[in-house]
C-alpha cells in the first residue's frame, strides 16, 4: 500500500504546484469557451511581443517575467482546437463548449424587430460606425483588465442569451444588463478614451470607451451622454445616464466588453463569470 501511495502523492503534490504556479491573470481570466477569453502564455521576452488570433492584433500583458496574451473568442468560435500566432510560432490552445439560455422579448414597435427599408440604410451605416470603433487597437496597456462594475445593481440580462424577439430570433445578448433606474450614472471600468459617441437605432444613446490594445467597452441605450469623442477618462470617471433609447423595454443599463473585435462576457472581469 505505501509503494502505491508514494505515486499518488507525488502526482497530487505536482498537481497543486501547477496550480499555484498559475498566474493571477491565468486564474482570473483563462475561460476559454466561445463567448470567453483564453489566456494563452507567450513567455519570457525584452519586450512586449505581437500576437495575433485570426489574423487581428491581440491584447499582450505582461505578468511578473512573462508576457500573456488576452484573447476574445467570439460566440461565433467552435469548440476545440485553436490557435494563436506569435510571429513564426503557433500556439495552440483549447476551446470548451457553453450553452447558452433563451429569452423572448415582445416589443410594440414591430420597426424594431423587422425594420422599414429606410431604417435598414441607416442601421447598416450605424453598424459600419460600431465596427470600426470595435477594431481599434491603440498601443497603450490598459490601466487594470479586472474592472469596476459601470453600475451598481442585479443583472437582469445575461451575456451571449439566444433572443427572441416578438417570436424571431435575432442576434444574441452581446453584453450584460444591470436593472438600474434611469438616470443612474455609468462610470467607465478602466483608465480610457472616448472613441465613438452617437445615437443608434438599436443601441440608442452610445458611447464606446477604449482602454487599450483593442480592449474596448460599449454602453448604450443611454438617456444622457456626458462625453464627447476625444476625451480621456480615469477609472470611475462618469460617461453618461442609464436610460431607455433605442431597442429597449425599459430603463436599464446595458455594457459590452470587446476584445480583438470579438465580443465577450463582462462577467469575467468582475468575478461573476458562470460557466
Amino acid at each position: 500500500m505505501p509503494r502505491l501511495l508514494a505515486p499518488l502523492l507525488a502526482l497530487c503534490a505536482l498537481l497543486l504546484t501547477a496550480t499555484a504556479q498559475a498566474s493571477y491573470i491565468t486564474r482570473t481570466l483563462n475561460k476559454p469557451v466561445p463567448g470567453g477569453v483564453a489566456v494563452v502564455d507567450l513567455g519570457p521576452a525584452a519586450s512586449a511581443p505581437s500576437a495575433r488570433f485570426e489574423g487581428k492584433p491581440v491584447l499582450v500583458v505582461k505578468e511578473q517575467d512573462r508576457w500573456l496574451a488576452i484573447v476574445g473568442l467570439p460566440l461565433t468560435q467552435k469548440p476545440g482546437p485553436a490557435s494563436l500566432t506569435q510571429g513564426t510560432r503557433t500556439l495552440p490552445f483549447s476551446v470548451g463548449s457553453k450553452k447558452y439560455p433563451e429569452q423572448r422579448i415582445t416589443l410594440k414597435n414591430t420597426r424594431q424587430v423587422n425594420p422599414e427599408p429606410d431604417d435598414l440604410k441607416r442601421i447598416d451605416r450605424e453598424l459600419a460606425e460600431q465596427i470600426k470603433a470595435y477594431r481599434s487597437f491603440s498601443p497603450g496597456v490598459p490601466s487594470n483588465l479586472i474592472l469596476d462594475k459601470p453600475v451598481n445593481g442585479p443583472l437582469s440580462s445575461k451575456f451571449g442569451v439566444r433572443r427572441f424577439f416578438n417570436g424571431e430570433e435575432r442576434n444574441p445578448h452581446a453584453g450584460l444588463d444591470f436593472a438600474v433606474p434611469a438616470g443612474t450614472p455609468i462610470k467607465t471600468p478602466a483608465n480610457g478614451k472616448v472613441i465613438l459617441v452617437g445615437d443608434y437605432f438599436f443601441n440608442g444613446r452610445t458611447v464606446f470607451v477604449d482602454h487599450g490594445q483593442g480592449f474596448i467597452s460599449m454602453f448604450c441605450h443611454m438617456s444622457k451622454v456626458d462625453v464627447q469623442p476625444g476625451q480621456v477618462l480615469r477609472r470611475g470617471d462618469v460617461v453618461g445616464r442609464v436610460g431607455s433609447t433605442g431597442r429597449a423595454t425599459g430603463p436599464h443599463m446595458h455594457w459590452n466588453v470587446s476584445l480583438n473585435d470579438a465580443r465577450v462576457d463582462p462577467a469575467i472581469f468582475i468575478g461573476a463569470f458562470q460557466p
